[in-house]
């Protein structure tokens, strides 16, 4: 049986911002399923210890007020969500995520941010991994589609249920979900094996960014720069 239709963990950030090492978590999910049907789930609501930005209460409506009185600590937070990732990992199982690279890097920066270990000292000093991210396939198999490349519209695209974009609960569940409809239209993607599309992801995503580098570059942005490390940034100065 393909990998799609094993048990997959959908995981979603909700966040202060749009700058993974600057960002904070507002809500977390890691929901737990098998062919696109939910076993499990935990979700987390975090006070970031910083003013929620009003375009981010717009995205995904949690005010600063409701954080801060209801949600627990950000260190606290962020250390159960490591976790439980690394705990699936540890134990083989895919984490999928829409856009990896954000959510892994701001979870990462917030780990650093409050001296806890990372995910790698989590792991054993490896890398986490396997890590599915439907953004990247999906540009990779599907790279000449027009139109937009959110998780709303790639789920419409796959004929995907979103019901609530933005809750980080429905985020991570349409990413599972939407990793299984990509490899069922892609019978080439269903076929590799999880630790080899986490490998060809890593290649996919660095041609994605040295393509819209140049293309940045030919437009007229001649110090156009887009980072091609998927699916986890390291912070500046260190190792990439």
């Amino acid at each position: 049986m393909s990998w799609h239709r094993e048990l997959l963990i959908g995981f979603d950030l909700e966040t202060t911002g749009t700058d993974p090492r600057e960002a904070r978590i507002v809500t977390g999910a890691v929901i737990e399923a098998r062919d696109g049907e939910p076993l499990g789930r935990r979700e987390w609501l975090a006070d970031p210890g910083v003013p929620i930005p009003a375009e981010a209460v717009a995205v995904h409506g949690i005010s600063g007020e409701r954080a801060a009185a209801e949600g627990g600590p950000a260190d606290q937070v962020a250390d159960e969500i490591a976790d439980v990732l690394t705990a699936h990992w540890s134990a083989g199982v895919p984490v999928v995520a829409y856009n990896a690279a954000f959510d892994l890097t701001l979870l990462s920066a917030e780990l650093r941010r409050y001296g806890l270990p990372s995910l790698r000292d989590r792991l054993g000093g490896v890398d986490p991994a396997p890590v599915i991210d439907p953004y990247t396939i999906d540009r990779s198999v599907d790279r000449y589609r027009r139109g937009k490349r959110n998780l709303e519209a790639v789920c419409a695209e796959y004929g995907v249920a979103l019901d609530s974009a933005h809750d980080a609960a429905a985020d991570a569940l349409a990413a599972a979900r939407l990793a299984g409809a990509i490899a069922g239209r892609h019978p080439k993607v269903a076929a590799l094996g999880p630790a080899e599309l986490h490998l060809r992801q890593i290649e996919w995503y660095a041609e994605w960014a040295a393509d819209f580098q140049s293309f940045l570059r030919r437009k007229g942005d001649a110090t156009a720069t887009v980072e091609g490390t998927w699916p986890l940034r390291e912070p500046a100065g260190e190792r990439v």
